[in-house]
This record gives C-alpha cells, structure tokens and sequence, in this order.
C-alpha cells in the first residue's frame, strides 16, 4: 500500500494517509527499539497526534498499527520508570493519561491492529479502540499488578465493559495478570476479529477503508452514542440514540445518502 503522505509526531509516532484510502488514517506507534513501550516523550507524542487527527474533519477512521514485526505495545517504559522519583512519577501521569484518553477519545471509528505482544498499556490503547482486529501471535493481557501497580489507561474500566456484565471475568484476568493467546482472546471477547498470522495490519486498514465509505457525520454520530449511552439503562441510552439522531437528521450527509439511494448512485458526502 503506498504512503502518500506522512506526518511524524516526535520521535515515536507517525500518521499516515495511504493512496486509494483518501479518508483513513493510519496512526503508527513507531518506537521498535523498545518494543513501543510508552515512555513520556512517546505518550506526549500519542496525544498530540490524536488531537490532530480529532480535529481533522477529512478523516473518517483510523487505524492504530506497530512499526515493530513482534509487538503492538509493550507498555508502560519500566526502564524509564525505574528512575522516576515519587515527584517524577506524579508530574508524569497527566501525560501518561492524555495518550490513553486521546486515542480513547477520537470522534471517529478507530481500529486497532494487533500483533504479538499487547500487555499493559499496550493492550489499554487496543481496548480504547472501537474494534481489535488481532492475528494469530497476538498474546495480550494487564499484567500490572504483577509489578505493583494496577492498569491506569483505562483497562479496569473498558475491560469489563467487553467481557459482560457482572466484571468477574475482568477481575480474573487483572487479578491473576496473566497472558492471553491469540485464540482464548477472540473466544473471550479481548479481541474482536482474528486473522491468520501477518495480516493484522492489511485487515484493519481494509475495514478502516469499508467503515470510511459511509457518512462521516453519521459515523462521528453513531460512535457518540454508542459511547455515551453505555451503561446507562435503555430508556436512558435511547434518550443518547435520540439525541444523536437529531444531530444528523438534517445534515447534508443525510439529504445526499437519501438522494443516493434514491439515484441509485455512489454518495458524495459533504460530511456536514
């Protein structure tokens, strides 16, 4: 797939707009030397790049890939942690929050593509994706009570909310901190399609391509009440649905996938 265009963010990220996919962005965790492990400057770096891509209206989805053959995210940077004072360790967590919650965040669908290692935070931005496309070496899980600390970018929270009601699943897996292979990850709902070993990558971006050609208010519409109205009970959440609809009904996306259908046609969105 070629590149046409490359914006890097930092040392570490880099996104990416490839030729035929006019509206999907490709958002790269480019640190291989460490595995993508997320130190400061890289999470700094995570952040910034989805407050571009949040606010660039041309982008319909985003991809969230690794530059590195054997691992998505490692995690947290426990190198660099090991020398963090008490002080250090406390000035940092607002950045290290701002990655998570960015890619958390992002106004439109966002895919993760995983492939081996997604452990800690590593699967923390996988789970803050809308949908985890994994091959067959993925191994993820939240180890982090294994090393003194629990998952602090979202795990105790967007876990349960992928595993079912009730959280017992997700205590097992935080508590016990181990590792899940690819094929138990897809039978317990960690992952959501699995594909053979290498195609991680060419699958999600081809879904990324699928999901673009839709409405881009609608999707921007959808992803915001599908967010907003979990947990809720259903005559709230149908309040959200409603709301959500309102904010499209009269959008010119609208007016022209009705004018389409009717055409018998390709939409045009206008995406307003």
């Amino acid at each position: 797939m070629t590149v046409t265009s490359e914006q890097r963010y930092g040392e570490f990220v880099v996104v990416r707009r490839h030729e035929g996919q006019d509206h999907v962005a490709e958002l790269v965790l480019d640190r291989p030397k460490a595995m993508n492990a997320v130190s400061t400057d890289m999470a700094r770096s995570i952040a910034a790049a989805c407050d571009a891509l949040g606010a660039d209206r041309d982008v319909r989805a985003t991809v969230l890939t690794s530059s590195h053959e054997r691992a998505f995210c490692v995690g947290a940077d426990l190198k660099e942690r090991n020398s963090f004072t008490d002080a250090d360790l406390v000035r940092q967590r607002p950045t290290a929050r701002a990655a998570y919650t960015g890619v958390l965040e992002l106004p439109m669908p966002v895919i993760a593509a995983v492939h081996g290692f997604a452990l800690g935070g590593g699967f923390e931005l996988a789970l803050a994706c809308d949908v985890i496309v994994a091959d067959a070496t993925a191994v993820v899980g939240l180890p982090e009570v294994s090393v003194g600390v629990i998952p602090g970018g979202g795990g105790t929270q967007l876990l349960p909310r992928r595993v079912g009601a009730g959280g017992a699943r997700a205590a097992e897996l935080v508590f016990s901190a181990r590792r899940v292979e690819a094929a138990e990850a897809r039978e317990l709902g960690l992952v959501d399609e699995l594909v053979e070993a290498g195609r991680d990558r060419e699958e999600a971006l081809a879904l990324g391509g699928r999901i673009a050609a839709n409405s881009p208010v609608g999707l921007r519409a959808a992803k915001k009440a599908l967010r907003l109205g979990q947990g809720l009970d259903l005559r709230a959440g149908l309040e959200v649905e409603d709301a959500a609809w309102r904010s499209v009904a009269f959008s010119g996306d609208r007016a022209e996938g009705v004018a389409a259908f009717n055409e018998k046609r390709r939409p045009d969105w206008p995406g307003e």
